[in-house]
């Protein structure tokens, strides 16, 4: 179901295409119809940028070709024909060609919009060493700023310091070719400090064994270094063989993240598309200190216009409805390695800083109380500190079923840690008479008693152990505020805060698997498929338990998901909405979607006041709550303005 938009810019995002058309060396007419050919598809798909490879038009390989005037003069009346053809398409289309000007020859990439030339950027960076020898023909543009010049029989800017601006997109576009993005200090650098934020490259780069796992690299971590969205494509395998091979490699990359890709050594040529969030890189830019501090050289602002409409915008992009978990099975063994290390690293600096041999843990046989266990055992092991030193606490209630109960006590039993068993049912009824509370009556004092009750147990018992508490709390919990005030809100160190909730049962599933195989294992794996509940409400006849977290305050996929958006990106409520439409599209409907997102925005809204006061705990991710660190916040900021954009 297509959602209505009623944003001009589409929530940000402009769809770009790196076409690697099929050419024929020095066979202008052909190269011209290859190109028109994917200008009209690219059209068709909802792109407003199309970018062809270095020297498109004639070939990259035409050596000594290049100063025939035939060749040359072909290629300008192609250039003007294509222009034509971007027009009519409504989008613009950066393309490479050799020009010729006052005595020198420039390996330059014109910008075609609204059916003419709007700008001429020269190569600045000429490689003429091993297989490259492009001096032998071209004037590099190193230092040549702006000016205008006559071509085709207008007056176009030509220069190394354009940008090109769309007021309809909102992208300005900047323009480097091929080996400036392998310099030293490319180019680029400078264009996004002026305030390009789409960077466009035609390149020609050949292959040889390693290369294009090296180009990728490169096109990604200058996307990230410059926060910037950045299209490359390379010379297709149509090039000349005679010595070297090209491949046509294009990619589409946005601050770091590689969007699209093509297949290379395809002799039918490929068009890749993305879309690209401006969004999401003005929130990067604005919230980082380095890039407002660093100084841009002056560049000309040269508009452009675009008319292709995204009928479904963000479809084209990784979208996971599990933003904090791999998607392949490898990368996120890694990243549960990566941050159970980085978790046993925070807690063994707190246990050398204070000295403590003794670590309290309140187990309940749940997913966050496991994990910070597993956390301790694993950080006891590596301090070669004996789990004995480890007081894992049970402490049944009314709600307490004999499955977690069983999971606790044989996990703890299983692991070698000491296991001591406080039932608070008796204490409570005692404390519910002291207050004045009707013991029957199951309200928010009956729930948040118990909690408190537990952290007072364990707080007393690291006292007496001379050792400090741990806290189970993850970073969903913390968001949301699902957490009892001074209960299990508090602790000495909160080992779990920076993990979102969807993560936690696949580390514990990794554990399962790597850190903890065996009879432990076992047990992991029924902790990891046991229902979230806080088991606070008595269990029925039978011993089971209805209360379940996630039919309260919702799924915690969803929520997750809209605290990754949230926090990570700045997006407003209307576009995570629409994203998550997307992402949860066989789950969960669209009012389904709008009203958990409601009860996230309320709660992160309501709840700041608990995570002003929380305790330490260790940052894994890029998402992080702590009021001392990533996430500064007023207790009492309305969320108002929210609502009423998710509205």
């Amino acid at each position: 179901m297509e959602h209505k938009l009623k944003t001009k810019n589409k929530f940000g995002f402009i769809r770009v295409a790196a076409a690697v058309p099929e050419l024929k060396v020095a066979d202008v007419g052909h190269n011209l119809a290859a190109c028109s050919t994917l200008i009209r598809e690219a059209a068709q798909k909802g792109a407003g940028y199309v970018l062809f490879p270095e020297l498109g038009l004639s070939g990259y390989s035409c050596g000594d070709l290049f100063a025939q005037k035939t060749l040359l003069g072909a290629v300008q009346e192609a250039l003007s024909q294509l222009a034509r053809e971007a027009g009519r398409a409504g989008l613009v289309a950066v393309v490479g060609l050799p020009w010729a000007h006052r005595g020198r020859l420039y390996n330059c990439a014109a910008v075609l919009s609204g059916g003419r030339v709007t700008g001429l950027v020269p190569k600045q960076y000429l490689p003429n060493s091993s297989e490259y020898y492009e001096r032998r023909w071209f004037t590099p543009g190193l230092g040549l700023l702006a000016t205008e010049v006559d071509f085709l029989g207008r007056k176009v800017p030509f220069g190394t310091n354009l940008l090109f601006e769309s007021k309809d997109s909102g992208a300005v576009m900047g323009v480097e070719i091929c080996e400036d993005l392998w310099a030293v200090q490319p180019p680029s650098g400078n264009l996004c400090l002026a305030g390009a934020n789409l960077i466009l490259n035609p390149s020609a780069s050949n292959e040889i064994l390693g290369k294009a796992s090296y180009r990728r690299n490169l096109v990604r971590q200058q996307s990230a270094r410059c926060l910037t969205a950045y299209g490359y494509t390379s010379a297709g395998p149509g090039e000349s063989s005679t010595d070297v091979v090209f491949s046509g490699h294009a990619m589409v990359a946005e601050n770091g993240l590689l969007l699209a890709e093509s297949k290379r050594f395809d002799f039918r040529g490929e068009l890749i598309l993305a879309d690209v969030d401006l969004e999401r890189l003005g929130h990067d830019r604005r919230t980082n200190t380095s890039f407002s501090a660093a100084k841009a050289g002056a560049c000309i602002t040269v508009p452009t216009t675009t008319r292709a409409s995204v009928r479904l915008p963000g479809r084209l992009r990784p979208n996971s409805p599990t933003p904090f978990v791999p998607a392949d099975s490898a990368l996120r063994g890694q990243a549960c390695r990566e941050i159970f290390a980085i978790q046993a690293a925070g807690l063994a600096k707190r246990l050398r800083h204070t000295g403590a041999r003794k670590l309290v843990v309140g187990v309940s046989g749940g997913l966050d109380s496991t994990l910070a266990l597993l956390v301790a055992v694993h950080t006891f092991d590596d301090l070669r500190l004996p789990r004995q030193g480890i007081l894992a606490v049970t402490m049944p209630g009314f709600g307490t079923t004999d499955r977690t109960r069983s999971n606790a006590e044989k996990l703890a039993k299983s692991l070698g840690v000491t296991l001591e068993k406080i039932p608070i049912s008796a204490a409570l009824k005692r404390h519910f008479r002291d207050i004045r509370h009707p013991g029957g009556r199951h309200d928010i004092t009956f729930e948040n008693s118990q909690a408190r009750e537990r952290t007072q147990i364990l707080m007393d018992l690291a006292n007496r152990e001379g050792g400090f508490v741990l806290g189970t709390g993850d970073l969903s919990e913390a968001a949301l505020g699902w957490c009892t005030f001074n209960g299990d809100h508090m602790s000495m160190y909160h080992v779990n805060i920076g993990v979102p909730k969807t993560l936690v049962r696949y580390l514990i599933e990794w554990c399962a698997e790597e850190e903890f195989a065996g009879a432990p294992g076992q047990i992991l794996r029924d902790i990891a498929a046991t229902p979230i509940s806080p088991e606070l409400l008595p269990v029925d006849r039978r011993g089971r338990q209805h209360q379940q977290t996630e039919s309260t305050i919702g799924p915690y996929e969803l929520h997750d998901y809209f605290l990754y958006h949230f926090v990570r990106f700045g997006l407003s409520p209307a576009k995570i909405a629409y994203l998550a439409g997307l992402a949860f599209a066989r789950r969960y409907d669209h009012p389904t979607i709008r009203r958990w997102l409601e009860v996230f925005l309320r709660r992160f809204f309501s709840q700041q006041f608990k995570r002003s006061a929380m305790p330490d705990g260790p940052k894994v991710g890029t998402v992080a709550l702590s009021p001392r660190g990533d996430w500064r916040m007023p207790s009492d900021a309305e969320s108002a303005g929210w609502l009423e954009d998710l509205s």
